[in-house]
């Protein structure tokens, strides 16, 4: 859990060197989230972190309810793109002080909490380090998406590792929300950007295996990249539908 919570200390440090010295025009900048420019961004993960310290204080319920209720009728993507417009207009400084403040609170928050304790989360439970997983990947996503808007390419790190292990703990879960059937265990093997290993699952003999660069993976999984995109290579029954489905699910 300490290697973890050093991960998304890392990148809110990377996230926060992008957006502190922005300028209003800038904070203005669109990004590729359809109908977000770089504010709607950062208020979307304010608002995220903020249920997730909802979860980790056992007083997810109410937010979690005010939430959904934002969204009428729809999905969780409604929610949160209804969260977000009832936010927009603040400033661009006003938007980085409370994401600073709310991603300082997860920090502190995750450096007591018991990493196997089991948490509600948007849908059903999960344990805190998943729960870090989740913010880490989330996080990761959109400052790629901020770094984007700004034409910055941001070097990626080794601590992607950890967002390239939910993608595969989660792969039954996505397949479960599809409606589809894994045939057997599936394995990551997996090169990280710095060229250490990334192996998941490879200690059983898994009938579907995907190889290739770890950070093309996250990229996947974050749906940022197609899988035709990548240097990826996936084998056996499940190969076609994990590449398809596979996601971090943040």
């Amino acid at each position: 859990m300490n290697e973890l919570r050093d991960a998304l200390a890392a990148q809110h440090a990377e996230l926060a060197a992008l957006i502190d010295p922005l300028s209003e025009t800038q904070w203005r900048l669109p990004t590729r989230c359809e109908g977000w420019d770089i504010a709607d961004v950062v208020v979307h993960l304010h608002q995220t972190d903020v249920l997730g310290l909802a979860s980790l204080r056992g007083e997810l319920t109410p937010d979690l309810e005010s939430f959904m209720r934002a969204g009428g009728e729809g999905a969780i993507d409604d929610a949160a793109a209804a969260s977000v417009a009832g936010e927009r207009g603040a400033s661009g400084a006003d938007v980085a002080a409370r994401w600073n403040a709310s991603a300082a609170e997860l920090r502190t928050e995750f450096a007591t909490v018991d990493p196997s304790a089991r948490l509600q989360w948007v849908v059903g439970t999960l344990s805190a380090r998943t729960l870090a997983a989740t913010r880490l990947a989330e996080c990761w996503i959109h400052s790629g998406d901020v770094a984007d808007a700004l034409g910055i390419a941001l070097v990626p790190a080794d601590r992607l590792r950890h967002v390239a292990r939910l993608a595969w703990r989660t792969l039954p879960y996505a397949f479960e929300r599809s409606g589809e059937d894994l045939s057997g265990a599936v394995a990551f093997d997996l090169v990280g950007p710095t060229g250490a290993p990334w192996r998941f699952g490879t200690d059983v003999e898994a009938p579907t295996v995907v190889r290739g660069p770890g950070v093309d993976l996250c990229d996947v999984a974050g749906r940022r990249k197609a899988p035709g995109d990548t240097a990826l290579v996936a084998t056996g029954p499940d190969a076609a539908a994990v590449l398809r489905l596979v996601r971090t699910y943040a």
